[in-house]
Formats: structure tokens, sequence, C-alpha cells
């Protein structure tokens, strides 16, 4: 980060003028309020006056560390009477009450607004406030099997199985961050504040815009999208380690040497043990030629000729790496229970930085007088804007977006963006961006935009770049560093063209550090973190959750950091490059787990051999006609569960229908939902999923007709912007060329230089 992008006032934190008040448990609150409290925000959480009952756990010390601890009886007339003192005085109210429990302790959006008008309002339930099953509590497990999301994972069995990492919760956090966020610009534009509600389910629906889209008039390729059993090039070396290799590795050395020895028979041999594999051509052979070496030796000579590979390593691992510790991503902590410990740092980089501002603090029962600073951004007459909510704008309205990215992350970040009301324009070579061939993927992050065909880096193209960086107030790319420099779109260049914009770059390990210029994608980071080992279940093969979650956490980091510098340059008209990583933001999903001074990894629950879940009470169970997910995870439900069903409960489940099963338990109060199955199209077809706006569609110059997955947000009075089909390749050149003031002797030399499609 460049000195020269400090703020006037040379704040510490950016949010440092913003007070939270966080009443929320498990991960997808609290990892919003941790987000919130270390890029600077006052975050006061509540808990029971007993403590939180999770307080003891590994994670809870880490998602609520460096907030203030204050015990308070909600349910209680002095202390409903103490929370409305301190949300009055707020700037942030962040909780994940269903609206009827909401309702029942004068919590609810229509409530708080009248008492609280400049209050932002957010709040992360299990299903959205227009959904059917809004009043379900939140769980991971439960969510995704009733959305059809446990069927969509490959295991090593048929049928669904349990996915074990709490994606949705994590992203839920992600989305929650961002919506405040967006809510806190607009406060600054309108005045007033209001909800930002998002959930569980819209998190987890994030990376089905890969998969579940229909299009009236699909193209071959399109209506083909990307099978579930396409083969993952996770080999098992001679050492038994497994190593994850994205792209093919057949130009390496060794595996050019061990091929050219195989000979063309045998390689085809060992190809057709397996399907085709869109990433590798010669899949079987690379997986008999790596076994033949350990694992160790592989990535090291993988990783010195530009091969992006990582080895699957156990859960916790990730805290000895040298370049996490370099960029941030791994920090110590001098926890009171545990003594001086390891445990994921902030995941993205922004001046002035997040900073882990200390411990999980004890629990206590007064919280000291307000000290958080005035805010910066003086707001308009409240009474003003509430008489214009008839023109309401979208959250970040008039921001103008320039999207540089491919692939995945820097596209779907982009995409977001457009999604809360930005201008966002799109710029790819003439050729199409690499993720053009998988049509359905393509689409699925691309939404909103205008798109541009422009080749960047080559000589006439020059002015029509510097038109764009010259429109923009953001600009937005995954594009490796060294390339950037080369194309003329690294931050130096651009700020020459553009001071105050705001530049984000994704990069797959940090901006700091021996790798931080080398490739690298979610698959590696799921093997790095750990996640492949717990995914595949104990004794199993490790296995790669096919969610692309570490793409959708980068993007969803980002976007953070580039509102917080965004809301910092509207008072100090300043612009910054502020930086995110597929590594960092996969990294903060293993605070399951943290690292003790002498190196012994902290212990979490294991998911299972046969895949179905982490104990008898949070698992999945087959009945006569299909599965249940059942999450007893309080210990009354545990209780009510044993009660029902025995110690023999797969045989009690197996004896059972669905639809039986689910009715005793439901009786008994235990929580459980049916595995939904096929849900590909059921999706777009599903009445309740449309009520909450969990569909989009538009009109497609190709498709016809487009449906996908809906909004990850619910604004109330403020609306978003799903309007817009993704572009054709350059759908939209002349239109922006023209806006850009190029005249036609211009477009028309862009033309005959083949920089352009206009």
């Amino acid at each position: 980060m460049t000195s020269s992008s400090r703020t006037v006032q040379q704040t510490d934190t950016i949010l440092q003028s913003i007070r939270v008040i966080e009443l929320a448990r498990d991960i997808a609150g609290p990892a919003a309020g941790l987000q919130l409290s270390e890029a600077g925000a006052q975050v006061i959480r509540i808990e029971p006056p007993g403590g939180d009952a999770q307080q003891d756990d590994v994670l809870f010390s880490v998602l609520n560390r460096g907030k203030q601890r204050r015990a308070l009886d909600i349910d209680s007339a002095a202390g409903r009477a103490t929370l409305q003192e301190l949300l009055e005085g707020a700037d942030v109210f962040l909780h994940d009450f269903t609206p009827q429990q909401a309702a029942a302790r004068g919590l609810d959006d229509a409530a708080l607004s009248r008492s609280c008008p400049r209050l932002v309002i957010a709040a992360i339930t299990g299903w959205p406030q227009a959904h059917p099953l809004a009043e379900v509590p939140p769980c991971d497990t439960l969510v995704l099997a009733r959305l059809g999301l446990l069927d969509e994972q490959p295991g090593h069995r048929r049928g669904p199985v349990f996915v074990r990492m709490p994606f949705a919760s994590w992203m839920a956090g992600w989305f929650c961050v961002i919506g405040v966020m967006a809510r806190l610009i607009a406060r600054a534009r309108d005045g007033c504040g209001g909800v930002a509600r998002t959930s569980l389910a819209q998190a987890a629906l994030a990376p089905m815009c890969m998969h579940w889209s229909r299009a009236e008039k699909p193209t071959p390729v399109f209506a083909k999208g990307l099978d579930k059993n396409t083969p993952i090039p996770l080999h098992e070396c001679a050492d038994g380690r497994w190593l994850h290799v994205h792209y093919s590795p057949d130009k390496a050395p060794w595996m050019a040497q061990a091929l050219t020895a195989m000979g063309p028979a045998t390689i085809a041999a060992e190809n057709a043990k397996y399907p085709p594999s869109h990433v590798a051509p010669n899949f079987g052979a690379n997986k008999a030629i790596i076994a033949t070496r350990a694992a160790r030796e592989w990535v090291e000579h993988f990783w010195q000729h530009d091969v992006a590979a990582q080895i699957a390593v156990p859960f916790g691992e990730i805290y000895r790496d040298a370049q996490a510790r370099l960029n941030g991503y791994v920090v110590a902590v001098d926890d009171a229970c545990r003594g001086l410990v390891l445990q994921p740092g902030p995941s993205y980089l922004t001046d002035p930085p997040p900073r882990v501002r200390g411990p999980l603090a004890p629990l206590v029962s007064h919280v000291p007088p307000d000290t958080a600073v005035p805010s910066a951004i003086q707001p308009r007459s409240v009474a003003a804007d509430r008489a214009a909510t008839d023109t309401a704008q979208a959250p970040l309205a008039g921001l103008k977006v320039l999207d540089l990215g491919a692939y995945l992350a820097g596209p779907f970040a982009a995409m977001l963006l457009a999604d809360l009301g930005a201008d966002v324009i799109k710029v790819e070579p003439p050729t199409g961006d690499p993720m053009r061939r998988l049509e359905r993927i393509f689409a699925g992050t691309q939404r909103g935009k205008r798109g541009v065909a422009l080749k960047l880096g080559e000589e006439g193209s020059q002015d029509a770049l510097a038109a764009l960086a010259r429109w923009a107030d953001v600009v937005h790319h995954n594009i490796r560093l060294p390339a950037a420099r080369k194309l003329g779109v690294d931050y130096d260049a651009l700020k020459a063209i553009n001071p105050a914009l705001v530049v984000c770059h994704i990069s797959s390990y940090g901006p700091n550090g021996p790798r931080k210029d080398w490739p690298g994608f979610d698959q590696l980071m799921q093997a790095a973190c750990g996640w492949e080992v717990e995914s595949g279940g104990a004794g199993n093969p490790p296995m790669w959750l096919r969610f692309g979650m570490g793409d959708y956490f980068a993007a969803l980091s980002s976007v953070f950091a580039l509102l917080l510098a965004h809301y910092q340059r509207l008072h100090t008209g300043k612009g910054q490059m502020v930086a995110s990583s597929l590594l960092g933001a996969t990294l903060l999903t293993a605070a399951e787990a943290v690292m003790f001074s002498d190196g012994r990894i902290s212990d979490i629950a294991h998911l299972d051999a046969d895949q179905t879940g982490l104990s008898p009470d949070h698992r999945l169970y087959r009945c006569r006609d299909g599965w249940i997910a059942l999450a007893a995870l309080q210990t009354s439900q545990a209780q009510a569960l044993a009660n029902l069903a025995g110690t023999e409960r797969a045989r009690w489940f197996a004896a059972l229908s669905c639809t039986e099963a689910l009715a005793r338990l439901q009786q008994a109060g235990v929580p459980a939902e049916p595995v939904m199955q096929g849900q590909g199209e059921a999706f777009h077809d599903d009445a309740g999923h449309a009520a909450a706006g969990l569909h989009a569609q538009y009109p497609h110059a190709v498709y016809g007709r487009l449906e996908q997955v809906g909004a990850f947000w619910d604004f109330g009075d403020l609306p978003l912007t799903l309007v817009r089909a993704p572009p054709t390749l350059g759908e939209h050149s002349r239109e922006v060329w023209q806006q850009l003031g190029l005249d036609a002797e211009q477009i028309a030399r862009l033309q005959e230089l083949g920089l352009t499609n206009a």
C-alpha cells in the first residue's frame, strides 16, 4: 500500500466513528461483527447474563475477539430499556432474530426505524423475510438440505453428502458487512438509515450462480453446464499424501519426460480409466505419473515451473505457512484461556489497514461511556429524505466501476457492485474472457454490466483505457500484477490518469511474500487450508467442495475492502489501492482451530467416513424414500432426539418415510429438513423462492429469457438493480466509446487495429 493514500486526518482505522450493537450467535453474525470491529468500529456484543452458550469454544474466541462483551437480559423490561438506549446511540444494529422473534422484542424493522431513524439494521436470518421458511432458525446444514445443495456435492458414495465447511454462514457474514457498508454509503447520501438484510439461504445460493440458471434458447454449451462428477485433479503421491493440481501439468519437465517415456498407447489407456477432464487432457496419465514421487517433490517442482498446485494438508497446518504469516493472514493473539495462539488475521488490506483489537474480552455488566467520535460524514435531514422514498435509489447508485477481471472471483465481485446499483463496465479482450467457454459459469458472474471489448497493452489502446480510467470511481481486477503492469492497468499507471481512483486487486496468495505473483485457484486454497482433507471424511481421500468457496470468499472480502476505501474517500477525497486474496479469505474459515505455542492444533469435529455428519445429533439419515438432515445442536434438542429415536438411530429412520420421520421430529422439537435432490430446474419454479426475491430474469441477446439466482440482500426501501442480462462479447462497446467522448474516427481506428469490436 502506498503512503500517499493515507487519510488527511491520519485516522487509525476507517470505521472508527461507527458504533455497532451485535446480538447474534453461531458464525455469520459474529463474523460480520468481527469484520466491522477490525475495520475500526466499536462493537458492543450483547450476551445473556451467564454468557453465550458457546463462549468456551475456540471459534467463539476468534470471532468475538476485540469486541466489548456486555451481559444483558433483553427479555426483561430493564434489559430492553438499556438495549434501546444503546441502539439510540449506535450506527448499526447487527442481529440474527427471525421476523417474529424481532417483533416480539420490539426490534422489528419498523419499530427501530421509527425510534432510531439513522440506524442501519443488519439482520442475518436462515431465510429471507418474505420466504415461507422465514421463521426457521438459521443452520447451515438444514438450509443446504432444503435448498438441495447437499445433492450438488459429489461424494465417496452415491447420494447426498454432508458438507463439512459451514460456507453459507461464512458467506452470509461477508454479505452482511457489504450490506452494512452499502447502507452507510447510502446514509451519507440520503441522511437516513434503514435495513440491510441477508440470509444463509441467499449466501448459499451465491455459488449456484455458476450452475443453476435456465435459458429460453440455450446453446449446447450452456445447456450442458458443468457436471458434478467431472474428475478433479487430486492425485495420490508416492508417500500417501494428496496433491491438487490445477490445469494441465504436462509442460513441467518431470511430467513431460514421463509422458514421453510412457508413450501414446499407455497414455491413452491411463486416460481411458477416467471421464474426460476439461482441466487436464491427460488426467489419467498425470495421475499415474504423480503416484511415482512424494508430494513435496512434486509441489516444489510444479511451483518452480508455474504450475498451480497445493498439497491437501490437515486442518490447521496453514498456520505454519510463511506466505500466510507475511500477509498478516495468521496473527498471534494472547488468549486469556489458551495462552499465545495463532489465529486467522484480517483477510484484506486497506489504508488505514484493519487490525486485530485484542483477544476475547471478559463479559461485563457495564460498558464504559461512549467514546466514539461523531461521524465524519454529516447526514442531511432525515425528514426531507423520508419524504422522497418514492424516488429511492439503489445503495450504490452513481458509483462507476471498471471491471478488468476474468475467471470467477474478480467478475463476481463486480457483479455484486452492479446488483447494488453501481454502473459497471466490463472490459475483456476481443477474443473474450477465458471463462466464456464455460457459458453458464461465465453468465453467473456477469449480470448488470455493460460489456466492452478492448485489447489492453497494445499500441493504440491507451486513449480508450485512459478514457475508461477517467470515467471510473473504482477499478476492480484479479489480473496477476506482473501482467497488470505490462497491460498498463497497475495502480501506479491508473493513478497517474485518475488520482482519486480506488483500485481493488484480488491475488491468489496475497500482495506480499514469495508467492505474491503466483497463480492460484479456489481448489488449491481448499487444499492448503485443510478443507479438502476434512471434506473427504475420516480415512478417505481428500475431496474438493465444488461450490468454489475460495473464489467467493475472496470476491466478497474484496468488495468489503473496496467499499471501506470508497467510504473513506467520501470525506477525504483520496483514492487508494486495496487488496484481497483467495488465501486470506479462505484461511479465515480455519478459525474453528488455533495453533498453540507448542505447535499443537486445537481439536475440531471431523466428518465421518460415510460423509453423513459430525455426530449422531448433527448428520444425515436415510429413510425409506429419501434422506433427512437433522441438527439437534442444543442439549434439549439432543435429549428430545434420544427420547424419540433411541440409540439405534439409523434403524429408526430407515423404518420410516421422510414425511413420517419429519412429522415426528417436528412434534418432538428436533430441527430437521428433507434433503432435497435434483433442484437445478425445480429451483426456478419454486413460488416461495420467487416471493423472497431469490429469482432474477431478463432478456439476453443470445439465450432469450435468462433465469438466474436473484437477490443477495433486502434493503427494504432501497431497490437492487437486477435488470440487465450478462453482456455478449463487446455488446456495449460502441455505446460506451461514444459516452466517453471517443469520436467516430477514434472508434474506427480501434476497429482497424483489432483492438475492439465496436
